[in-house]
């Protein structure tokens, strides 16, 4: 008489290993994909509180900023001057004078505005960048 086990054969149990590295392997990169276009989108919502800043802060001045660092009062900012959310730095910004100015971010996943940043050179990535409105 032959007595048969109750249990798993061991190459039940390699295709259920094998399966669950696979959905592991795929919510990983969802996951991360998911990130990536989180922080794409904090950049475009920062970009956009900035630009309202400078254009409130132009309707009380009538002028942009101008200099080194382009420097905007705080007032004008809802949480002072936000930083790009991966790096935590400041953004890309050029005020050549008090008629111009351009704000960039370099996205991640999502295609951006413009190919190049505010200095006009083209690296990689996509940028996305405000520029004066008046």
């Amino acid at each position: 008489m032959v007595t048969r086990k109750n249990g798993f054969s061991l190459i039940e149990l390699l295709i259920v290993i094998a399966l669950i590295a696979i959905l592991t392997a795929i919510a990983t990169a969802s996951y991360t994909t998911m990130q990536k276009k989180a922080r794409d989108s904090r950049r475009v919502s920062d970009l956009k509180a900035v630009q309202q800043g400078i254009e409130q802060s132009f309707a009380d001045t009538q002028s942009y900023p101008s200099g080194d660092g382009c420097v905007i009062d705080t007032m004008y900012l809802p949480d002072n001057y936000p930083f790009d959310p991966k790096t935590k730095e400041g953004y890309s910004m050029s005020c050549p004078d008090t008629t111009s100015y351009c704000v960039c971010a370099t996205l991640e996943v999502e295609s951006g505005n413009s190919a190049s940043n505010c200095d006009g050179t083209v690296t990689d990535g996509n940028f996305y960048c405000i520029h004066q409105r008046q």
